[in-house]
Order: structure tokens, then sequence, then C-alpha cells
């Protein structure tokens, strides 16, 4: 069923580069909840979020022949639209979202702070995000992360990009995205300890680095 799935979008792609509109409404309607919904995640306001999707799909008319299917046309449609997100945010609050050079990774796990509180979860943070209960409690977590580490999680975590595809997407190197991700997942579990962690199983760190706690 999965092959059948993925040849009918190979099909459809296939007919949208030779101009077939019928084909590119196909595609918007398969993928316009799911664009929408990342770019809800990431700039939080329901007009730009409708913005960046439609910018999105222009692009994808404008650009559609440009695709190589190399990769997963969901991660290069996803890439399109975390750019314009990103353009939005860096836009609306004056500043670089996503360094330049993208070598973040030099910031590597021995010099990672742990976060205050920690626990020892059955639920991993994302996972708590199908949690009705939670995921109003997710979605402010979410928004205290950084532009930079909370489009990682999404796009790693949420959409199920590949660390390589996450990297292409948001113009940085895989080393960068993975220790993006372990920050994003380190403040969020802190965040969410404080609230739905198992009081008798949280420790409180004095932000040690990881490095202290290798053996």
């Amino acid at each position: 069923m999965g092959d059948s799935s993925q040849n009918s979008e190979n099909e459809l792609i296939a007919r949208a580069k030779s101009g077939d509109y019928a084909a590119f409404e196909a595609i918007v309607s398969k993928y316009e909840g799911r664009i929408f919904g990342l770019a809800m995640r990431l700039v939080r306001h329901r007009e730009d979020a409708e913005d960046i999707t439609q910018k999105t799909f222009l692009s994808v008319v404008e650009h559609v022949t440009d695709f190589r299917e190399e990769a997963p046309f969901a991660a290069w449609i996803l890439r399109i639209a975390t750019n314009h997100a990103l353009k939005v945010l860096r836009k609306r609050r004056g500043l670089d979202i996503i360094p330049a050079r993208g070598d973040d990774e030099a910031e590597d796990y021995a010099s990672m702070p742990l976060p205050d509180f920690i626990a020892d979860w059955h639920k991993t943070p994302e996972k708590l995000a199908s949690d009705g209960e939670t995921k109003a409690l997710l979605t402010q977590a979410l928004d205290e992360l950084s532009d930079s580490l909370k489009a990682t999680f999404l796009l790693r975590d949420v959409e199920g990009l590949s660390i390589d595809d996450t990297a292409k997407a948001l113009g940085i190197k895989p080393g960068a995205v993975k220790v993006r991700l372990l920050r994003a997942r380190l403040q969020l579990r802190e965040r969410l300890t404080r609230t739905l962690g198992d009081r008798d199983r949280v420790v409180q760190t004095s932000h040690r680095h990881a490095s202290d706690e290798e053996t």
C-alpha cells in the first residue's frame, strides 16, 4: 500500500512538472494542512501562517521542475515552508534566526549545560504532542524555545524529516542539527518535567556540563 501511495505521488509530481493544474490542486490538497500546521507552530499567528502556506505553494508551482527525486517530496516542500516561515520571523524580530555559517555544532555536547530538572519519563516530549491533556502545555513549552531550536525540533521530531533533510531545510550542517535537537529536547524535558514529571524521580542539577555526566 505504501508503494502504491508513493507511485501515486510520483505520478502527481510528474504531471505537475508538465504543467497539469489538476495535479497541482491534488498536491495542495494533500499537503495544505501539514504546511499550515508547521507554519502555525513556527510563527504562532494565523494570518502569517496562511500567507506562508500560500507562498509555499506558489514556490512549488514556480520551482517544481527543480525537484529531484533523490529526496522525498515531503522533505522538499517542508523545506520551502520552513524557509518562508523563518523569513517572517526574521522580519518580525529584526534578527538572524539561523546563523549564516551554520557551524554551531562547534558547541558540542561536552559544553552543553544540563537543565535544572531532569526526570525519567515514559513518554518523550515529541510523543506528548499527541496527548490531548498535555498538548497545550507542550505548545507553550515550544514557544519558549529559540526559533532555531524550535524549527529543528519540529522538522526532525514532529514532521519526521531525517537529520540530513532537516539540515538542508535549515541551511546548516547535520552536526548542527544534532546539537540543536539535543538542546531542544533537554529544554522541553526540563520545562515539562516541572509540571508532568514524577517528583519522586526528579533530580535537581546545578547546570553541570554534559561531559560531567559521562562515565
